[in-house]
Order: structure tokens, then C-alpha cells, then sequence
């Protein structure tokens, strides 16, 4: 929830920008708010207009807009700096955060015309590490299936959840938000609503027809609330399924699997479902990034390393790799 009371009146401004012109998600606009409030209230400290030095202390709803004017790009290079050095930010966290100070500057400089300099218009994106991403194998996959076909309660329910992962590759965002009515049942499909607000279609192949179909057999009928009625998923108080219950789901039956929840996650499952369709399905990497909603296909590309790796996994283990 932001608390708009909080915020420079042109903080406020920009986040209505970003909602009604650029669309962006709920789930963006408080990440854009909480990035940019933190940035503003380094600002403060930096330009010594506080005497405090912890930022949750700092208030911002009294800065204005000649401060902002005031702001270089050297500025906000000691604010990423000053993440390294006292939160040990991570190059991507730095990286999300420069990307909503340049787009908060943006606004202010080309759209809103509240200030005349745009000191964000050279800033560079901090590099980030390529890393590979941890997945499941096929068997521990399998394992993580039987499992949970195993519950004693809302063993249906849970069973849907993680077969749709498993499958689809969907985030748990989108997953939350399946409506009953997205589902075309007829046509073995469903519209999700990925990042950006982008709706996009998911085929459903028969494991996931058919565990959505024995969930919904058992799908409570009465004493759903009523903003919750069209929601797929329920929780035990009969409304829509919370993210924090989805995550507590899927770490309680990784843990049954005996699977690292350290190591694994629901983000993970996401990953585990692009490898193996990278690996087992023949799929063009064009047809994976629309499988995942990826915008870029440099996002996807990242599946390619993982059968790489693989494949020179499978040289270094065949027998004949040490003969001479």
C-alpha cells in the first residue's frame, strides 16, 4: 500500500503517469515508489537537509522541486555507491533502481516539464553477472508432483498449482490472477496477465486439464466473497489465493520432497519449466520467449546455456573421456 501523504506531490504525480499512461502494474508502480522514495530521501542526507542518517527516518513530503533541480548525474552515482557500500546491494537491485530514476527523471524532464535538465539522461545501468538459473531436474520434478498428489488437505488445489508451474512456466503473479473465466476449456488454453499488464495465451497441455479439472470437482461452490468469485484459486477462507499462501504451498512440498527450499523456490519451478522444454520439447527459442512472456529475447537466452552446459556435461561424463 503507498501512502501517498508520504510523497512529494511530484513523486505522487509521476507514479499516476505511470499508471495511467505507461499501464504499468500495481506490483511496478510500488516498486518505482519504494525505489524512488529511498533515492529522494539519500538525496536529503546527501545534500545535508537532514540532520538524520537513517533513511527509514528521513520524510521526503516536504521536498521540492528546486532540490530536484539541483540533482547531477554524479548524484546519483554516490546514491547507487552508497547502496553498494552500506546495504551491499546487488548489481541487480542497483540496476532496477537506476532504471526508475531514469525514468522518473523522464517524466519530469520531457513529460511533465517541471524541470529543465534531465541529470539521468547519461546514466548507465550497472552490468550484471550472467548466472545460470537454478532448475529441478525431471526427476526431482516428478518427485515434487507425487508428493503433492499425496496432501491429505487441498491436495487438488495444491496439485493445480504446482503442475501449472511445472508446466507452463508461469510467475506467481499471473498464477494468482487466473480467473475462471480465463480459461478456455473447449480449446485446452488461458489468458494470463504477465508484467506490464500484457496479457498473453498459455495452452494447456493434458496434465494441466486434467489437474485443473479435479481441482475445480472439488472447488468450494458456496460462501465465496464476492471480489473472489471468479477466481480460480481459493484459500481456506474461500477467496482469492494470497501470494504469501502460494509460496508457503510450494516450499512446504519442496520440503517434503526433500528438496534445498534454500536452493529452490517458486521463481525456480518457472525455471525448471523453460529448461525442460528447452531440453525435451524441440522448442525454437522464439517460441519459449512467448511462452514466457519474456520482452526481450536476451532474457531467454539464457535457457540455451543451460542445455550448453549440459551437453558439455555429457562429453566430460562419457566413458571414453579419460582413455588413452
Amino acid at each position: 500500500m503507498i501512502e501517498r501523504d508520504k510523497n512529494p506531490e511530484f513523486l505522487n504525480s509521476f507514479l499516476d503517469y505511470t499508471m495511467t499512461i505507461l499501464n504499468k502494474s500495481p506490483n511496478t508502480i510500488k516498486e518505482y515508489n519504494y525505489d524512488l522514495a529511498m533515492f529522494l530521501k539519500y538525496i536529503k542526507m546527501h545534500f545535508h537537509l537532514t540532520n538524520k542518517t537513517d533513511l527509514k527516518e528521513i520524510e521526503i513530503s516536504d521536498l521540492t522541486l528546486d532540490t530536484i533541480r539541483k540533482i547531477e548525474l554524479n548524484d546519483i552515482h554516490s546514491f547507487l555507491s552508497y547502496l553498494t557500500t552500506t546495504y551491499r546491494s546487488k548489481a541487480a537491485t542497483r540496476a532496477r533502481k537506476a532504471s526508475s530514476i531514469r525514468v522518473f527523471f523522464n517524466y519530469l524532464s520531457q513529460k511533465a516539464n517541471l524541470i529543465e535538465k534531465n541529470p539521468a539522461q547519461n546514466l548507465e545501468t550497472p552490468k550484471l553477472e550472467k548466472r545460470m538459473p537454478k532448475y529441478l531436474s525431471l526427476e526431482d520434478s516428478k518427485k515434487l508432483l507425487d508428493v503433492t498428489n499425496s496432501e491429505e488437505n487441498n491436495k487438488e488445489r495444491d496439485y493445480a498449482i504446482i503442475t501449472l508451474f511445472l508446466n507452463c512456466g508461469m510467475r506467481l503473479s499471473e498464477l494468482i490472477g487466473i480467473n475462471l473465466s480465463d480459461i478456455n476449456f473447449s480449446e485446452a488454453k488461458m489468458t494470463v496477465v504477465g508484467k506490464g499488464n500484457k496479457e498473453r495465451t498459455i495452452y494447456l497441455n493434458k496434465a494441466c486439464m486434467r489437474a485443473i479439472q479435479s481441482y475445480l470437482d472439488v472447488r468450494p461452490k458456496e460462501g465465496i466473497k464476492y471480489d473472489s468469485k471468479n477466481a480460480l484459486f481459493l484459500s481456506k477462507r474461500r477467496e482469492r489465493i494470497s501470494t504469501r499462501m502460494v509460496q508457503y504451498i510450494v516450499e512446504r512440498e519442496l520440503k517434503k520432497a526433500g528438496l534445498d527450499t534454500k536452493k529452490y523456490s517458486v521463481h525456480k519451478l518457472r525455471h525448471t519449466a523453460a529448461t525442460l522444454m528447452y531440453q525435451y520439447g524441440n522448442v525454437d527459442i522464439r517460441a519459449l520467449q512467448e511462452i514466457l512472456g519474456h520482452e526481450s529475447i536476451s532474457t531467454t537466452e539464457i535457457y540455451t546455456h543451460v542445455a550448453n552446459e549440459q551437453a558439455r556435461n555429457a562429453l566430460e561424463d562419457n566413458p571414453l573421456a579419460d582413455y588413452q
